[in-house]
């Protein structure tokens, strides 16, 4: 029996909301999916905060994105 392999490629994004880390991470993924297929794994790196004035502008989040590899 021969089993199929798959080959993945890993990517970094950081995306980007006003409203929530979440939202910063689903905004990131979204974008990604309009140019790239077979989407698998996102996995947070990190999160961080954008401040002005002493406000939180905006939450970013960087995700570490996989998709399957097409040759």
């Amino acid at each position: 029996m021969k089993m199929d392999s798959s080959i993945y490629k890993v990517i970094e994004l950081v995306g980007t909301s006003n409203v929530s880390w979440e939202d910063a991470a689903k905004n990131a993924v979204e974008t990604a999916s309009k140019s790239l297929k077979d989407l698998r794994i996102a996995e947070v790196i990190s999160q961080d905060l954008k401040i002005e004035d002493g406000k939180v502008t905006a939450y970013r989040t960087k995700i570490s994105l996989s998709f399957r590899y097409q040759a």
